[in-house]
């Protein structure tokens, strides 16, 4: 535990050296939370001041197996006392690597066989966009060069991720964007109109179609889609999205693209998330679980019938990163995914996360709770100021980040996301305890908010 003084000469530091992802770059000293952490272990988390707090977004969505793991640290530690880095260009390669491959062909749906490691999961988004390019590029058919993605979609912030990302917080001010990038309507129950007179799987489905007719198929080379959309609001398809998805892309020969950063390696109670639906992609992004946050690795998985187009270029392939298969982050995710495995925690996601749903359903008793959803150990509550109508409130009011302020201040992190909506997603070792006292929090945290905006000026 550090001292008043260290922690204040910390804070100054930070304050004029780092520029923070997506901090509040116009917030006064002492206004924004400001929170250093120290240690972790399991779902827990201790800042420098001591004090411990219940991690329910388990880092940025990835801390999968928990804090503090000593096996990582052991795994990485061995590793890079053989081998600590090498670059994987012009056919260089190493053990982790070739052995990280082959478990995941194991362990991903259909016949996803074969992977390009990245760093990150935009790194891997613009990995994935480029490679459906060169594989039109190679079938004859140039020009299908467009990439149809949904709003509220969030696959990463670099200029292609940027692009194919659906919310407009992320292009004001950044652009121009790159060309080549569409966007189809979130899949989301709770905004679905049944006066167009179709179920919610469905309309969803043909929107996307048009958005994929009114292009031209002949232009459009793949389809990207988050499983479940998180940080744009924690939304869950309806059970027949995707396979009517999968139908479509077919029916115009095109890619299908799973963007599982979030929702692979046990986060929803399978393996990965298009598992739920019963659909298999052509390419499988994935990051964040695969090494639960302890080293960054990411990577594209390909079918078999992908790669074997992707071999008519004869030649080099034009694309690369030097971390691609960094043989330590290889190592550890090797190591993680055998953790994962041991401790049956995808079983054990489905089973803490059906906890978790039946504990936020009971939020509804609060009038500014109008719809909680949720998948494995992926759990939402949308806000709103009306309930019969689902109007949103004012966003000047930022409700959802007085709540998640609320709850911080009681030791529970959550996540406020644009359009008021609390998101969670502990790691999968979180306690049943740990997710009574989640609820719990939130509870208080709720009648208080609600008590605030209630209450006259």
């Amino acid at each position: 535990m550090s001292t008043e003084t260290e922690i204040s000469e910390l804070l100054e530091l930070d304050r004029t050296h780092w520029l923070h992802p997506q901090g509040d770059l116009d917030a006064a000293p002492g206004l924004a939370p400001q929170l250093l952490f120290e240690r972790g272990s399991g779902s827990t988390l201790v800042d420098l001041a001591g004090r411990t707090y219940v991690d329910a977004m388990a880092g940025l969505w990835n801390v999968n197996v928990g804090y503090g793991r000593a096996e990582l640290a052991d795994s990485a530690a061995a590793q890079m006392r053989d081998l600590a880095f090498h670059s994987a260009y012009n056919g260089f390669g190493h053990a982790p690597g070739i052995r990280l491959a082959a478990r995941l062909a194991e362990l991903a749906p259909g016949d996803l066989e074969v992977t390009f490691f990245a760093s990150g999961g935009a790194e891997a988004n613009d990995t994935a966009y480029k490679l459906a390019r060169l594989y039109w590029k190679l079938k004859g058919e140039p020009g299908r060069v467009n990439i149809v993605s949904r709003l509220r979609d969030y696959h990463g912030l670099t200029l292609g991720a940027t692009s194919a990302t659906g919310l407009a917080v992320f292009w004001k001010n950044m652009e121009p964007l790159a060309p080549g990038f569409l966007h189809a309507p979130a899949p989301d129950p709770y905004r679905h109109d049944p006066a167009s007179g179709m179920q919610a799987g469905e309309a969803y489905a043909q929107a996307l179609e048009k958005v994929i007719v009114d292009a031209g198929p002949e232009t459009v080379a793949a389809v990207v889609a988050e499983p479940v959309q998180g940080a744009g609001g924690l939304i869950v398809p309806p059970a027949d999205y995707f396979p009517r998805v999968r139908a479509i892309c077919d029916r115009y020969g095109i890619l299908l693209i799973a963007d599982e950063v979030i929702t692979g390696f046990g986060r929803t109670g399978k393996w990965f998330g298009m598992q739920h639906y019963g659909v298999v992609p052509d390419l499988m992004i994935f990051a964040k679980g695969v090494t639960s946050g302890y080293l960054p690795l990411s990577g594209v998985m390909l079918t078999r019938s992908v790669h074997d187009v992707l071999r008519l270029l004869k030649g080099t392939l034009p694309h690369g990163f030097t971390y691609s298969g960094h043989p330590t982050a290889c190592a550890v995710a090797l190591r993680n995914l055998q953790i994962i495995e041991e401790e049956g925690l995808v079983e054990r996601a489905a089973a803490r996360g059906a906890r978790l749903k039946a504990g936020l359903e009971t939020l509804r008793r609060h009038d500014l709770v109008g719809d909680v959803r949720g998948l494995g150990l992926l759990g939402g509550l949308e806000l709103v100021r009306d309930r019969e109508t689902k109007e949103l409130f004012d966003p000047a009011l930022g409700v959802g980040r007085r709540v998640f302020l609320a709850a911080l201040e009681e030791g529970v992190i959550v996540r406020a996301l644009g359009g008021d909506v609390i998101a969670m997603s502990p790691p999968l070792v979180i306690t049943e305890a740990e997710v009574d006292r989640t609820v719990e929090v939130l509870d208080r945290a709720l009648a208080r908010v609600g008590g605030e905006i209630a209450a006259p000026a």
